[in-house]
């Protein structure tokens, strides 16, 4: 192996093994997150770990990206089978089941904002992976005549629901775009609130009442239950 190969290879499983490490103290610290914590418990000098990452937030970053790829491929291995509304709830259950599994990575990207850090635009395409793969859903059934665009609307929100629409794509009419990101935010506040205790003492069939209201945010959208054709 070729000298560079090797340094190269060393430096990114030393950054992975920093990025694990800082993991475990989000986990355990929350958002206080220090290098030196991190140096310290690899047996390194902080300025050492400065030559990976350049700063905290520098950090954050990478696993803030790290988080957002791991969910966004979560959600786009979903296999496209059944109606449109059993696609949505499909996507919605594998992004539930990950949030289950990576608590304190779903609060990392999703939970209170982390005091002082503000994210660059390099987290942007990572973050919008799960909203881009249900918008897909409503895209190919609005363009089968599947979805029901309903009223358009008017006034102030029309032009923002316009430059969602755009987002989101060609067939989806403005009102649709915006239906599909209410579905999404509340697909992201229900797993929210069952992960941060609001569902204690209430609800104990948690998965059923999710899917409860991911059918309902699907028949709200708009989806139709018509079987959909094999893609």
């Amino acid at each position: 192996m070729k000298a560079a190969s090797l340094r190269a290879r060393i430096r990114a499983e030393m950054t992975d093994e920093i990025k694990a490490v800082a993991l475990r103290h989000l986990a355990t610290d929350g958002a206080n997150l220090s290098l030196r914590a991190v140096a310290r418990d690899l047996g390194m000098a902080s300025s050492a770990v400065y030559r990976y990452f350049a700063s905290r937030d520098e950090l954050l970053t990478a696993i803030i990206i790290d988080a957002y790829d791991h969910l966004g491929a979560t959600a786009e291995a979903v296999p496209r089978d059944g109606s449109y509304p059993e696609q949505w709830l499909a996507v919605c259950h594998a992004v539930r089941e990950w949030a289950l599994a990576n608590v304190h990575q779903w609060a990392l990207i999703y939970g209170s904002p982390v005091p002082g850090y503000q994210a660059p635009n390099d987290t942007i395409s990572s973050a919008t992976r799960v909203v881009l793969t249900l918008a897909r859903i409503v895209q190919d059934a609005a363009a089968a005549g599947q979805a029901d665009a309903g009223e358009p609307v008017t006034g102030p929100l029309a032009e923002d629901l316009q430059a969602v629409a755009s987002f989101a794509g060609p067939a989806v009419a403005p009102q649709l775009a915006g239906r599909t990101m209410a579905g999404w935010l509340q697909l992201n506040g229900a797993i929210s609130a069952e992960l941060f205790g609001q569902l204690n003492n209430t609800i104990t069939a948690r998965r059923e009442f999710f899917e409860f209201q991911m059918r309902g945010t699907a028949s709200w959208i708009g989806l139709s239950e018509v079987g959909l054709r094999e893609s």
